[in-house]
C-alpha cells in the first residue's frame, strides 16, 4: 500500500529551497508533529509551483484521496494548477482549486457575510477609472484599500488609508502608491472598504466543513487573545453557506463593542500563531 493512499489525510508542505527533502522551516514543526500523531506527510517544491510548473512541484507526492497542504501562499491560477497536478497523479486535495479561489479571494466570499464585515466594493481591474466608481458607491468617508488577497498594511498612510473616498485628489495617489507597492502580486482589482475604528487585537478562528474548529490569536500578534471574544450571531450560519472545506476568519472587535469580521481565508495558506501547538491544528483538520 502506498503512503497515504488509506483514506487518512496526507499533510504537505513546502519544502526547505536549500534542503530540498525536509521541510521548509517554517512549516517543520507541522511536519514534524503530525509524523508524531501518526498522519502521512510528504513535500512539495513551492518554488516550481509559483514558477509555474505544478507537475514538478507535485512531483514526489504519493497517492492519497485526502491531500491538506499547509504551505505558503499560491495565487489562485497556480493553486489550480497544483489541484491538476495532484489529480494527475491519482490523488485529491481535500480544497479544491474552486474552493481556493472562494476562500482566497475577497469577492468569493464577501455576499455570504456582508452583514459582518465593513461596507465593501470592488473592482474587475486596476483601472483609475474603475477605482472611481468604486469610490463613488462607497459614498463618502474614510476607507482603506486592498486588493482581491492583501493590503498594503505596513504603508498605512501612502497606500491604505483613504481621508475621503469623495475626495478623487487625495484618493487617487493612494491606488496609485497601492498598484506600485503589490506589483506582479496585485491580485484581482481594487477593493474599498468603509473604515470602521477597531479597540482589541484581531482573533483568527478556524473552520472545518463549515465548523468552527478551533480559536486562537492572530500571527500578529501571537501572544494577545481577547478574553470577551464572542461569535456575531448569524457568522456561523453565514461561513457554513460557503460550503468550504478549510477557512480561517479573522475577527476584532469595532469602538461600538460589535466583533466584526475582516477577512475569511483559506486556512492551508493561513499561518498559524506560534502561541498554538501544531499538534491542536493537526488534530482538527485529520
Amino acid at each position: 500500500m502506498a503512503v497515504g493512499d488509506d483514506g487518512a489525510m496526507l499533510l504537505v508542505v513546502p519544502s526547505s529551497p536549500l534542503a530540498p527533502r525536509r521541510p521548509d522551516p517554517h512549516f517543520a514543526d507541522e511536519y514534524e508533529a503530525a509524523r508524531d500523531l501518526g498522519l502521512d506527510c510528504a513535500l512539495v517544491d513551492h518554488d516550481a509551483l509559483a514558477a509555474g510548473d505544478a507537475a514538478a512541484g507535485a512531483s514526489r507526492l504519493p497517492e492519497s484521496d485526502d491531500v491538506v497542504y499547509r504551505g505558503w501562499m499560491l495565487d489562485s491560477e497556480r493553486y489550480a494548477s497544483f489541484d491538476a497536478a495532484v489529480s494527475a497523479r491519482g490523488s485529491q486535495l481535500r480544497t479544491t482549486g474552486v474552493s481556493y479561489r472562494s476562500a482566497h479571494e475577497l469577492p468569493g466570499w464577501i455576499d455570504s457575510v456582508r452583514a459582518h464585515t465593513a461596507e465593501t466594493m470592488w473592482t474587475n481591474d486596476d483601472s483609475p477609472a474603475a477605482f472611481d466608481e468604486a469610490c463613488r458607491n462607497l459614498g463618502s468617508g474614510p476607507a482603506v484599500l486592498r486588493d482581491y488577497v492583501k493590503s498594503a498594511k505596513h504603508d498605512w498612510d501612502t497606500a491604505v488609508f483613504i481621508p475621503d473616498v469623495a475626495d478623487p485628489g487625495g484618493a487617487r495617489p493612494i491606488a496609485t502608491r497601492f498598484r506600485e507597492l503589490r506589483g506582479d502580486d496585485f491580485a484581482g482589482g481594487f477593493v474599498v472598504r468603509r473604515f470602521e475604528r477597531y479597540v482589541t487585537a484581531e482573533v483568527r478562528t478556524w473552520w472545518v466543513d463549515g465548523v468552527r474548529a478551533m480559536v486562537t490569536s492572530h500571527p500578529d500578534t501571537p501572544d494577545v487573545l481577547p478574553d470577551d471574544f464572542s461569535m456575531p450571531v448569524g457568522l456561523a450560519a453565514a461561513i457554513a453557506s460557503l460550503g468550504l472545506p478549510f477557512v480561517t476568519a479573522d475577527l476584532v472587535r469595532r469602538d461600538d463593542g460589535k466583533w466584526r469580521l475582516i477577512e475569511i481565508g483559506d486556512g492551508q495558506v493561513s499561518d498559524r500563531p506560534r502561541s498554538t501547538e501544531p499538534a491542536e491544528l493537526l488534530r482538527v483538520l485529520g
